[in-house]
Order: structure tokens, then C-alpha cells, then sequence
């Protein structure tokens, strides 16, 4: 064995001993025997884009179907269905957003809360002063969040201010004042970045947004469930997040939607329908709105939809967002780890900010041959997803990820960066 050769063995047995120390010393680690499939071989670096069922949920599903959907049939609605979306939203706001009851609902797609929360606070702000027409969004934002400011503007005369961002980090609050100003009426920014993993300062881009006269609002679908939001403390106006990532709630499942209570019964969401009406059951002549969140509300809620991410909710009142954030911050300084180890010689990058207060749960990669290379693993069964340019997204779901499951991966993304090198 050659000097080098000895060399990379030792790294690769301090890198496995490193592993399974944290894996031993990890206060969060029984619960991953709690979630599907987290037993076998497969190593899933997506739970930021699609989470695991928790073996629980499968039990609930099946007991939903035969006890209240083939048990109590239409009376469901009456014995707990019409509350749900309030309830689960305010244990969700207890939970994962520190967001006091009353402000939270469960409702529809994100693209779809996105719009109505947006326009919403558009047209609040314009009717309050009509030379505030501008809608400030980053050019890196996720694509829904630039497609739909691109669309509302268009819609209600107004027009888009883009903030330039690097895509390795996110917006930085001298961006932001910059950005800013007279015109601006509404804000929107995501509180982690989907390419890079950049967290924000989501208090001192709040109180920007708030010295400016506007109104903010806080993408939150990659940070619910894994990093801690603080949205009333923050003086946060309004947010949305998908249920389907760290909160587990399956593919498709309905987001969220977050009103501070001091603007609810202000805004005038746009898409007016029966379960947004004072009277839900009055079938009146004309649209009342509701007062408080069920305002936000627009059509039949989706039940079926909110059933599995009530046990994800309940585990993460149980354990606490602090000791998840902490589990999450633990896996992605060891992404790191590894990758400066094992991959940085191959002539990967890290394109996520490298100190952990500045970075969400996801950590990407960068190389010319990660489009092929997220092909090759994923008929491994190693699970990353790729993103334009060049990116390999390592996404650890704090709950049911071990360190041991992260070093086995990023070890088969060694391989597969030298085979396609």
C-alpha cells in the first residue's frame, strides 16, 4: 500500500468512527426507527423535497378510511373536519413557527396561498398609499415565488424590483435596503434558499421590510419542520410553507398560511369561496368575509391531505424544534466534513455557506458531472436531487437521518464523481 493509499485509509476510518460517535451520542436517534424504510440499505438525501411517512401515519391513513371517512361519512364535518385546518395550523404555529393560536391555517397548494397572501398585501398596501406598487423579490427565489410576483404585478398594475443575489448565499440585509423604499409595497423572500441553503436573518430583513412601510412576506417551505422560526417575535406579517418536506405530509400535501393577527381582518384575500364566508352554511346572496384566518380559507378544505403531517407536528412538540435545529446543524457540519475529505480532491465544491448560523438543513455540491452523477445514484438507491447550475443537493432530515446513512451516501457520491470524471 502505497502513502497515499495509507493516508485515504485513514481518513475513511475516522470518517466511519466519526459517524458512528455521533450516531451514539445522538439524543434524536431513536425516533428514526419511527419512519418508513429508514431500516433499509437506501440513503435518502431528499427529505427537503419530499420527507418519509412515519410508520404511524400508515396506521392513521387506514383508520381514517374505515373509522371517520366509512364510519361517520358526512357527519365528519360536523364532528371535526370544518376545524382542522385551524387546529392543525395552531399546532403547527405552536410547534414549528412560534406563532400564538388563531393565525395559522392549513389550506391549499403553496403556489395558490402564495398568490392569495401576496395579492392580498399588494392590495392592502396599494389602497393605503397608491404610490406603493412595487413587489421586491430576489432573482434566485424559488421559481414559484418569482413566476407568481411576475404575474400579480402584471395583474393589479404594478411592477417587480429584483434584488441580485449570489447564488451561493441569499439576500443580505444592506441588498435589501437597497431594494426598498416609497414604492415598495410588498416583500417577499424565502427564510432558507432552495439552491444554496442560505439562511436568512429573517428578523432584521423584517424589521428592513418594516422601516420601509411594507409588508413582508416569509417563504418558509424550506425551513418548517428544521430550522426555528420565531414568526411573532420576528413581528413577521405574513408566511407560506409546504407540509410535504420536513413535515412529512406526502406528496402534494396542502401548505400553510400565516397571518399576523393585527392584519387578518385588513387583507382581502382574492379568491372568494364558500369556506371563506362568515356564515359557511348561510349560502347567502353574496361573499362575506369570515373574520380571522378562516377568511383565508377558499374552497372544501383537503382532509386526506392534512392527515400524515398531524404525527410529524406532534413529534416535533414532542422534541422540540431547538434539538432538531441542533441535530440538523450536527449533519450538515459532517456533509461538510466529509465533502472537504473525500470529494474536495475530486474538485467538488461546497456552493452552500459553510458557517452553520448561515445555513439552512440542505447542503449542495457543486461539479460539472452532477447531473449525470445524481442519475447514477439514484439507480443505487442513494436518493440526492440535482439543481441547475452544476448543483447536488444533500438534503438531512434531522429525524430520520443518521450520520452513518450521510457517510454512505457521500461516499457512493465519491464513486459516482470518479466514474463520470
Amino acid at each position: 500500500m502505497t502513502s497515499t493509499e495509507s493516508a485515504g485509509t485513514a481518513v475513511r476510518h475516522g470518517l466511519a468512527a466519526a459517524a458512528d460517535a455521533l450516531d451514539a451520542a445522538d439524543p434524536l436517534r431513536a425516533h428514526r426507527d419511527a419512519f418508513v424504510g429508514a431500516e433499509s440499505s437506501l440513503v435518502y438525501f431528499d427529505g427537503n423535497s419530499l420527507g418519509r411517512p412515519l410508520r404511524a401515519t400508515a396506521e392513521r391513513l387506514s383508520a381514517f378510511v374505515r373509522e371517520e371517512w366509512g364510519g361517520r361519512l358526512i357527519r365528519g364535518w360536523d364532528e371535526s373536519w370544518m376545524q382542522l385546518p385551524f387546529e392543525l395550523g395552531d399546532a403547527l404555529g405552536r410547534a414549528a413557527l412560534g406563532a400564538a393560536a388563531g393565525q395559522t391555517v392549513i389550506g391549499d397548494s403553496t403556489t395558490v396561498l402564495l398568490y392569495k397572501l401576496v395579492r392580498a398585501a399588494f392590495d392592502a398596501a396599494a389602497a393605503d398609499d397608491p404610490a406603493r406598487v412595487e413587489i421586491v423579490v430576489d432573482r434566485d427565489n424559488f421559481p414559484t415565488d418569482r413566476y407568481l410576483v411576475e404575474g400579480i404585478a402584471a395583474e393589479r398594475g404594478g411592477r417587480v424590483r429584483w434584488i441580485e443575489v449570489d447564488r451561493a448565499s441569499g439576500v443580505s440585509a444592506q441588498a435589501l435596503r437597497e431594494a426598498v423604499g416609497p414604492e415598495t409595497a410588498v416583500v417577499l423572500l424565502s427564510h432558507v434558499a432552495y439552491r444554496s441553503g442560505y439562511l436568512a436573518d429573517a428578523a432584521t430583513l423584517t424589521r428592513i421590510a418594516h422601516d420601509a412601510g411594507a409588508l413582508i412576506l416569509w417563504d418558509l417551505c424550506h425551513s418548517a419542520g428544521s430550522v426555528p422560526v420565531e414568526a411573532d417575535a420576528w413581528e413577521v406579517d405574513l408566511a407560506v410553507g409546504c407540509t410535504y418536506k420536513y413535515l412529512n405530509g406526502g406528496p402534494g400535501s396542502p401548505a400553510f398560511a400565516y397571518v399576523a393577527s393585527r392584519l387578518q381582518n385588513r387583507l382581502a384575500q382574492p379568491i372568494q369561496g364558500w369556506m371563506g364566508t362568515a356564515d359557511v352554511f348561510a349560502m347567502g346572496p353574496s361573499y362575506e368575509p369570515a373574520p380571522g384566518m378562516r377568511r383565508f380559507l377558499s374552497g372544501t378544505p383537503p382532509i386526506l391531505g392534512m392527515l400524515a403531517m398531524q404525527d410529524t407536528v406532534a413529534l416535533i412538540d414532542e422534541v422540540g424544534i431547538d434539538a432538531i435545529r441542533a441535530k440538523s446543524v450536527g449533519l450538515t457540519e459532517f456533509a461538510v466534513r466529509v465533502s472537504d475529505e473525500l470529494l474536495a480532491p475530486l474538485g467538488v465544491t461546497v456552493a452552500s455557506p459553510r458557517d452553520a448560523a448561515a445555513r439552512g438543513g440542505h447542503v449542495t455540491l457543486s461539479h460539472p458531472a452532477m447531473r449525470s452523477v445524481t442519475a447514477r445514484l439514484w439507480t443505487q438507491d442513494v436518493i440526492p436531487d440535482y439543481r441547475d447550475p452544476d448543483g447536488l443537493r444533500i438534503g438531512l432530515s434531522p429525524l430520520s437521518t443518521s450520520f452513518a446513512e450521510t457517510l454512505r451516501g457521500l461516499e457512493a457520491v465519491e464513486a459516482a464523481v470518479r466514474a463520470g470524471s
